[in-house]
């Protein structure tokens, strides 16, 4: 994660501050990074990643669900109220909730897996994005149109959150798959992290199933930007020295993506340093 480092510092140097949506930044655009997964699964190690929360978030846009209560029972294995998640802050948004568009408690609206497992075009069709992409990874490998969306510009308005990581998509070369995934924008403390591990992770998924070995992870980070309030905790991120990458472990019996549960992952030999702690900002 040293490249992931570097980024940090060289947006702290080079980046031009900015009076943004809802706060304040400092950001470059266009940021490349890539990770070659059999040297390691990409957690961060100067800081702990909330592996947990990655891993439940995924299995809950795998599901095709807009709903932040289900997302809680993966997570916590309840929907009680009193239990939260990274998306509870969206649900509960004022913003959100004026447009009328919550049909339930803890409703999303058109988000990520929604969008992922349940795109609907103009003629009221249901497209399954990633189920029809595993099929073409398995029967036509080399095909060009390896992509999942989650940018739907109809439905931008019935998402309480428009996708920051926007679209994704699959390449297959002598027995591996890897994954690039654009990203428009791109919370490099706190957020960035967390999308890196979690790509990384569907593509673990996706290899397993389609019967490929890993590949690389590669990520356009656009507008790649450190919030002020955020500026502190990454000077301390980035006085510390990197340790070595853990290991992904799953469960090898799993061969169909719906079927993976939070008990079939491990992240091994994972010593992280401690937490930097710092808010999100919604």
């Amino acid at each position: 994660m040293k490249q992931y480092l570097e980024v940090l510092k060289k947006i702290k140097k080079d980046g031009v501050e900015k009076q943004t949506r809802n706060a304040i930044t400092k950001s470059l655009f266009a940021i490349h990074m890539r990770f070659d997964l059999e040297k390691g699964f990409p957690a961060v190690t100067t800081k702990k990643l909330a592996f947990k929360s990655v891993l439940s978030e995924l299995l809950w846009f795998i599901e095709g669900s807009g709903d932040e209560r289900r997302l809680c029972e993966i997570l916590h294995g309840t929907r009680d109220k009193s239990k939260k998640t990274i998306w509870t802050a969206n649900a509960e948004a004022d913003y959100w909730l004026k447009r009328g568009h919550a049909k339930f408690d803890g409703d999303l609206g058109r988000i990520y897996g929604v969008q992922w497992r349940n795109w609907e075009n103009k003629f009221g069709e249901k497209i399954d994005q990633l189920g029809e992409v595993i099929e073409k990874i398995k029967t036509e490998p080399n095909d060009r149109r390896l992509i999942v969306s989650a940018w739907n510009p109809g439905e931008l308005d019935y998402m309480a959150l428009p996708p920051c990581h926007r679209d994704f998509q699959f390449y297959v070369a002598n027995g591996k798959i890897s994954l690039h995934m654009n990203q428009r924008s791109c919370d490099m403390f706190l957020g960035v992290p967390f999308n890196i591990a979690s790509y990384s992770l569907l593509l673990h998924m996706i290899a397993q199933v389609t019967n490929y070995k890993v590949g690389e992870a590669i990520f356009t980070f656009n507008d790649a930007h450190i919030y002020k309030e955020h500026y502190d905790a990454v000077e301390e991120q980035i006085n510390r020295t990197p340790t070595e990458l853990p290991t992904l472990k799953i469960n090898p019996n799993i061969k169909n993506i719906d079927d993976f549960k939070m008990e079939d992952f491990e992240l091994e030999n994972y010593n992280p340093q401690p937490t930097i702690k710092a808010k999100m900002i919604v």
